[in-house]
C-alpha cells in the first residue's frame, strides 16, 4: 500500500496533509456536537421547573452544568429576567451571534480542504500525463513501458486518492452543515419558550434610557 502511495509522486505529500487535516476537523466536530446533544436533551424542563418555581440563582446554575449554546443563551436570558421582553430577546440575540461562529467553526475549513484535495488529484493526473507523453517523445511509439506505466501510476494514485481525501470530506461537511441548521433551529425554539416563560413570570421593567 505505502509504495502505491508512493508511486503517486510529489503531488501526494499535499493530498496526505488535507487528509491530515480533514481527520482532525471531522473527529473534533464530531465530539463537539455529541457533546451539544448530550447536555441540552433535558435542559429546558429543568429550567423551566426552577423559573416556575422562582428559583432564577437555581435555574441559572442549572445552564452552567451544561455547556453549549442553547444553554448560554438560556442562562444570558435568565439575567436580564427583570427587563422587558424586548431587551430579553436582543440580549438573547446578542449571545446567539456570539454561538453561531462556534458552531461553524472550522467548517469553512474543512470545505475548502475537500475542494483542494480533488484539485490536487487532478493536478497529479496532469503532471502524470505530462511525463508520459514525455517518455513516448523521447522514447518514440511505446517508450521505455517502466517509465510509461510510473507517469501513468502517477496520474491515477494521486486521482484516486483526491477523490478518497475529497468524499468523506464533503459527505461530513454537509453533515455538519445540517447540525449547524438544527442546533440553530432548536436554539430559537427554546429561547422562544424561555422568553415567554419569563414574560408571563415575574413583572417586568423597561430597560431605561
Amino acid at each position: 500500500m505505502l509504495k502505491i502511495l508512493v508511486s503517486g509522486g510529489p503531488v501526494m505529500i499535499p493530498i496526505a496533509l488535507c487528509a491530515l487535516a480533514a481527520t482532525v476537523i471531522i473527529i473534533e466536530r464530531l465530539f463537539f456536537y455529541a457533546a451539544i446533544r448530550k447536555g441540552q436533551r433535558d435542559l429546558l424542563p429543568r429550567i423551566r421547573a426552577s423559573v416556575d418555581k422562582g428559583h432564577f440563582d437555581e435555574a441559572a446554575a442549572i445552564c452552567d452544568t451544561v455547556e453549549g449554546p442553547v444553554s448560554r443563551l438560556m442562562k444570558t436570558g435568565i439575567a436580564y429576567r427583570d427587563y422587558s421582553e424586548a431587551a430579553i430577546k436582543e440580549a438573547v440575540m446578542n449571545q446567539a451571534n456570539r454561538e453561531i461562529p462556534r458552531l461553524e467553526r472550522y467548517l469553512s475549513t474543512l470545505g475548502t480542504v475537500a475542494n483542494v484535495a480533488t484539485l490536487l488529484g487532478l493536478l497529479g493526473t496532469v503532471t502524470g500525463n505530462i511525463q508520459a507523453f514525455g517518455v513516448l517523445g523521447e522514447m518514440g511509439t511505446m517508450g521505455n513501458p517502466a517509465i510509461l506505466a510510473g507517469a501513468i501510476a502517477e496520474a491515477l494514485v494521486t486521482t484516486a486518492s483526491g477523490l478518497v481525501v475529497s468524499i468523506p470530506a464533503i459527505v461530513f461537511y454537509n453533515y455538519f452543515i445540517a447540525e449547524v441548521n438544527r442546533t440553530i433551529t432548536e436554539m430559537e425554539a427554546s429561547v422562544s419558550d424561555l422568553v415567554i416563560l419569563l414574560a408571563s413570570g415575574k413583572g417586568t421593567h423597561e430597560v431605561q434610557a
